[in-house]
Formats: structure tokens, C-alpha cells, sequence
């Protein structure tokens, strides 16, 4: 019996997943509970955050973020892809940083605008 705090939501139900009956778990108050405990044992999976370098905007870097989950061993290589990527301003929420990430068939996609650098007036 395997105990894990479910993250799905805030309320944070403490969740026991049993791994010899088919992964049944208790504990959960909603049913995504139930899907999170059974995933979290048999293939976890995250959500990553991240920012990469942007050229000629008003902010030096952007956020950004997988499009959706993706399995947990994936992770390090996931971020690796990262290291090399410079948007050029102006950048838009929802534009694609990195497409089909690792074949996984989810993207880095921004999660802020950022515009253009205001160039200085010629005096």
C-alpha cells in the first residue's frame, strides 16, 4: 500500500493506492483523485515550467510551459531542449517555443507577451 497527497486540486486528500488490487485507491474525495493516485504509481507525469532567452523584447526572457503533461522521466531531457531556444520579440501568449517535444506530441508553449524593446529616441 503505497500513500501519496493528491495535487490535483488544493484540498490535498492523502490518498492509499493499493498496488496488488489493481491499484484501487481510497482516501479520494472526487474521482480525479482516484485517476491521479492510480497514475502517480503506474506513469507519472508533470507539467513543466521553465523561461528561455528573448532577443530584442522589453523583458529579457519568457515563461513557458508544456502544452500538457508529460511522462516524469522525461524530464531533464525536456528542459535540456530549453538551454539553446531564444524567441525573438515580440512574443505572444500561446506561441509555440518548442514543437512535438521529444515526439511526446506536446509542445513549450509562452505563458507571457512580450513586446518589442522600445528603442531609444535620437537626440
Amino acid at each position: 500500500m503505497k500513500e501519496l497527497i493528491c495535487i490535483v486540486c488544493p484540498k490535498g486528500c492523502h490518498l492509499k493506492v493499493d498496488e496488488e488490487n489493481g491499484y484501487a485507491v481510497t482516501g479520494n474525495s472526487c474521482p480525479r483523485g482516484a485517476e491521479y493516485g492510480k497514475k502517480e504509481l503506474v506513469n507519472p507525469t508533470r507539467v513543466i515550467t521553465s523561461t528561455v532567452k528573448v532577443e530584442g523584447g522589453a523583458l529579457r526572457r519568457v515563461s513557458v510551459k508544456t502544452s500538457s503533461d508529460i511522462p516524469k522521466k522525461d524530464i531533464f531531457r525536456a528542459m535540456a531542449l530549453l538551454d539553446g531556444v531564444t524567441m525573438k520579440a515580440p512574443v505572444s501568449i500561446g506561441d509555440i517555443v518548442v514543437k512535438d517535444l521529444l515526439g511526446l506530441g506536446v509542445d513549450f508553449i509562452a505563458t507571457k507577451n512580450v513586446p518589442c524593446a522600445e528603442k531609444e529616441e535620437a537626440r
